[in-house]
């Protein structure tokens, strides 16, 4: 991961510019890179993803009324402050339809970051202060390596923790506590180096 200072006018372009295996964000007038994600990573975040957007977007098992997305460009200011988490998911009611291009531009209701070494440090000390700065009700942080799962709630422009989950437990949580959620089915076997 690297932040890189410029100028606030050229960042959007440079972040457009990237090649197809670097994710960009923009937060604090830095443009901040990172590779693709790694394998343990990846299986947390898709797993989290078919699980929740099955009950919830879809309807099988769960409530649906959500849109869950995987890594939306998100633009609390338009191209100006950018941030692309691991998941994120919006209430049908406060965002009818997905936008038609890849500027999603209503805050969502509920974000989570997938952690790796790499990443962590930016997940917790840049992008957290920012999914509070605008509005994101609740933030859930996945750290397959550490297999935990800590679920947060704004509550007066702060976060709250809510849960704090680890290894096979089974976890009902907000905004999905209608979903008994096996936290061993997020982490992936890992082979040696």
């Amino acid at each position: 991961m690297s932040a890189l200072p410029r100028p606030t006018q050229d960042l959007y372009a440079e972040l457009c510019d990237l090649p197809p295996h670097v994710t960009g964000e923009i937060i604090g007038g830095k443009l901040y890179t990172q590779p693709r994600p790694a394998g343990p990573h990846a299986m947390s975040g898709s797993t989290l993803g078919m699980d929740i957007g099955a009950a919830f977007q879809r309807g099988k098992g769960g409530p649906g009324g959500w849109w869950i997305i995987d890594e939306p460009e998100i633009h609390f200011v338009r191209d100006v402050v950018v941030c692309v988490p691991d998941i994120a998911g919006w209430r049908k009611e406060r965002m009818p339809k997905i936008p038609k291009g890849h500027r999603f531009e209503i805050a969502p209701d509920w974000a989570c970051e997938v952690l790796s070494p790499s990443t962590g440090k930016k997940d917790r000390v840049v992008k957290m202060p920012v999914y509070a700065q605008f509005g994101v009700s609740f933030l859930w942080l996945v750290h397959p390596l550490d297999r935990t799962l800590e679920a947060f709630a704004l509550h007066e422009g702060c976060w709250t923790v809510i849960g704090l989950f680890q290894d096979d437990e089974t976890v009902q949580v907000a905004p999905f506590a209608e979903l008994a959620l096996n936290l061993g089915d997020l982490w992936a076997e890992v082979e040696e180096e």
